[in-house]
């Protein structure tokens, strides 16, 4: 059996949907991925095998079981391992040739510069409630005139946005200068899934505390935020395909069978975002009022 790696025989099977030249060009391009957990090693794994053949990676926490539902890498044998360690390894295991630079406490108002520099694209694997770090980063790609994806793992599905350097920025969309940490979260979720398709089959709503940071989470979700943001990738990477940049969006709900696109002028300022998000907090008080979500 073959054991030297060649790049053109790795990838050779992505050729006819991309051309020789654009895989070359993939071959040439650095994405930047911060959080290396549910979504974001999913991603890591994914663009690896698109043929992209720089990353920059930053996660500052290690694998324990509480993982093993969705993320990639988290095997007994990854148990107490730094994620931005693990995932790395399985990305040169499918590459070797791949330029990994490696940051191992995350991403902060330190470092963000150096994160992204030489960044052709930025790619959102924070978790969920990381609003500090998400914001900071955002804002960053803004400023650097850097495209950024974010694909939400919600339900059994994804929603998707996607900020280009000259259309609406994260802040502008989310509206979240001023906030407190549960009404970020209500505005991020609202704002990612104004359809809120995953609403309809959540079976257990004591698992849901946005006061406490705490929701549930599935692999099937995990994996298609990954397909979607591949494909998203490849469209502004090689500068073909329609991209549905904010305030417009889309969510996909397998479970339900689903597909929506969604156009918020305005962001969460939009008159029907703004009715949506107080009838959210109505129905958030409704819930403690009644203990669920604190099981």
């Amino acid at each position: 059996m073959v054991r030297t790696f060649d790049y053109d025989a790795a990838f050779v099977r992505n050729l006819g949907w991309v051309t020789a030249l654009e895989q070359a060009q993939l071959r040439r391009k650095r994405i930047a991925i911060a959080g290396m957990g549910g979504v974001g090693g999913v991603h890591l794994t994914t663009l690896a095998r698109l043929g992209i053949g720089a990353f920059n990676i930053a996660d500052f926490d290690s694998f324990d079981l509480a993982n093993f539902n969705r993320q990639a890498g988290a095997t007994m044998s990854s148990l107490g391992r730094p994620k931005v360690d693990v995932l790395a390894e399985l990305a040169l295991d499918i590459n070797p040739e791949l330029d990994i630079r490696r940051f191992p406490k995350g991403v902060s108002d330190a470092n963000l510069d150096k994160f992204l520099d030489g960044v052709d694209l930025y790619v959102d694997g924070l978790d969920f409630f990381s609003f500090a770090a998400r914001r900071a980063t955002f804002a960053a790609c803004h400023r650097l005139g850097i495209p950024a994806v974010t694909a939400a793992p919600l339900g059994m599905g994804t929603a998707v946005l996607t900020f280009i350097p000259d259309g609406m920025s994260f802040e502008e969309y989310f509206c979240l200068e001023g906030c407190d940490e549960e009404e970020m979260a209500i505005r991020f979720l609202l704002g990612l899934s104004p359809g809120m398709l995953q609403r309809g089959y959540l079976a257990d709503p004591s698992r849901v505390d946005l006061s406490e940071q705490r929701g549930p989470s599935t692999i099937a979700a995990c994996q298609l935020c990954a397909g979607v943001t591949a494909t998203e990738a490849l469209k502004l990477l090689l500068g073909r395909g329609k991209v549905l940049a904010a305030p417009r969006g889309y969510q996909f709900d397998a479970y339900r069978n689903s597909f929506i696109k969604t156009w918020r002028p305005g962001g969460n300022r939009n008159p029907l975002q703004r009715l949506g998000l107080w009838l959210a907090r109505k129905q958030l008080r409704r819930m403690k009022g009644s203990g669920v979500g604190r099981g």
